[in-house]
């Protein structure tokens, strides 16, 4: 195999099942996201309403991820991957009940909110499961040697997925309306948990089966607080995508500042993640393993300031290029991390490790939202973005003073000592 070779990851057969998986997958989960955050602030009006969709979401995510790393580890996860994507299947499903008008036609208001709230809240619990799954399955797919090139494609194959699911998301509101959009996103996850068995079972590498749940998140939130490299780089991404999230807003933006209706929503929303897979996807070609800590920096600062330039645009192609750019330095910054999570983790705790990246990171999107609907409702939406980008260029130059480790961090080694091996 070349030393370099961008399409090592795709010669493994299995991995490509893999990836099939997650872009049906994510394409669906894209496309709910964006139909469910237009329906809500449809009906309310209100900016607030879409933070409210954040929490719901967080809580459950956040205090359940740590616990959702233990079973992770303890568990086979083809199996379990399988599981979690059944029930899932759950929530398209009543989603696509609750925007029926035949099923929910005597329904008030405040009551189809509940039940939508109410089915993002147990997503947001499945949630905390499916982070460490995935990660841990990569792990268990392909060989240490091809980790960085597995992580590329698995990162820019869920963006891929983000970005037409976003893009077709907002133009099938206008096509076929809500109801229809999300009965089509339950199509979808059944899709993908039949190929789901098109993966054999894996081995558990965890030598310490059976281990108290006490003592196994002690070591996994121990490993993570003592490697400086993981800890900073996940402690840099938390908060730049806390202040710096604008994808909760861009429904009020869509339909009240740039005036563009659905179309121009899913624009705005595509424009993001195809951003970041084009981003990814050169990075197959020019990889990040040299100079690691700098361009992880480097990439977030962009992404700040691209988020001011998108608050303080009221043209809206300026307003698609900023979020093109942002979504660029986002997806270089997003394969760096996984990178650096592959690399440094150890197999028997892949679990714990992401579900700690998740508290980290992936609850921050949802906290983010949070953040952006009450700045928003008090500040109105456009000092909220700037605000949003500003603590983000804020946090990259503190954080680059603060962990010089992370600064000159340089996976070079790591990756040539995984070549090596197998």
């Amino acid at each position: 195999m070349a030393k370099n070779d961008p399409y090592a990851a795709l010669r493994i057969k299995e991995f490509n099942v893999f990836l099939l998986l997650r872009f049906l997958l994510v394409f669906g989960w894209s496309m709910q996201f964006i139909v469910i955050e237009w329906e809500v602030y449809s009906l309310t009006k209100d900016p607030l309403s879409l933070g409210l969709i954040g929490l719901m979401e967080i809580i459950p995510a956040f205090t359940m991820a740590l616990f959702a790393g233990h079973i992770v580890d303890q568990n086979e996860k083809r199996n379990l991957l399988a599981k979690c994507i059944a029930a899932f299947s759950f929530i398209s499903l009543g989603l696509f009940l609750l925007t029926s008008k035949r099923v929910v036609a005597d329904w008030s208001t405040s009551n189809i909110l509940l039940g939508i709230y109410a089915l993002v809240f147990f997503g947001g619990f499945l949630r905390s499961f499916f982070g460490p799954t995935i990660f841990s399955l990569v792990a268990l797919i392909v060989p240490k040697k091809v980790y960085p090139n597995a992580a590329t494609w698995s990162t820019s194959t869920w963006k891929a997925a983000a970005v037409l699911g976003a893009l077709f998301g907002g133009f099938s509101i206008h096509w076929m309306g809500v109801a229809k959009t999300l009965c089509l996103v339950f199509i979808l996850v059944m899709l993908s948990l039949v190929i789901t068995f098109r993966i054999k079972k894996k081995p558990i590498l965890n030598p310490k089966i059976g281990e108290s749940v006490k003592e196994s998140l002690k070591v996994g939130v121990r490993f993570v607080f003592s490697n400086k490299a993981i800890l900073g780089a996940l402690t840099l991404d938390m908060i730049a995508v806390l202040f710096g999230g604008t994808v909760a807003l861009l429904s009020v933006f869509a339909q009240d500042i740039l005036n563009v209706g659905s179309k121009g929503f899913g624009i705005l929303n595509a424009s993001i993640s195809l951003g970041s897979i084009l981003s990814m996807f050169l990075t197959t070609y020019l990889p990040i393993s040299k100079n690691t800590g700098m361009k992880l920096l480097s990439s977030i600062f962009v992404f700040g300031l691209c988020i001011i330039g998108f608050g303080l645009s009221s043209i809206f192609w300026v307003s698609v290029v900023a979020l093109f750019l942002s979504g660029a330095a986002d997806g270089i910054s997003m394969v760096i991390r996984q990178t650096i999570l592959q690399l440094k983790t150890p197999d028997e705790m892949r679990g714990r490790v992401s579900s700690v990246n998740s508290m980290f990171v992936g609850s921050s999107n949802e906290l983010g939202a949070f953040e952006s609907g009450v700045a928003a409702k008090l500040l109105g939406p456009i000092t909220a973005v700037v605000f949003g980008g500003v603590m983000t260029l804020v946090t990259v130059v503190t954080i680059g003073i603060k962990n010089p480790i992370l600064r000159n961090l340089d996976l070079t080694k790591d990756i040539e000592e995984h070549e090596n091996e197998d």
